[in-house]
């Protein structure tokens, strides 16, 4: 396994799983500054995480 492949299979795995790191934080609120930058933090983490992991080979149609 090349270590291009390594980065696009753990953004690929990043971008499924940190929904659910940030899911809690957006259901209990987002009442406090440090609440919000935690939010827009982990929203611009899994879009890069979606961006690298964007051609992670079984995503593509065969």
């Amino acid at each position: 396994m090349s270590a291009g492949s390594t980065v696009t299979t753990v953004g690929f795995w990043v971008a499924t799983l940190l929904p659910f790191v940030y899911l809690p934080v957006f259901v209990t609120g987002i009442d406090t500054a440090t609440r919000g930058l935690l939010f827009v933090g982990f929203v611009v983490v899994s879009v890069v995480a979606l961006v690298v992991g964007h051609e992670y080979p079984e995503t593509r149609a065969r």
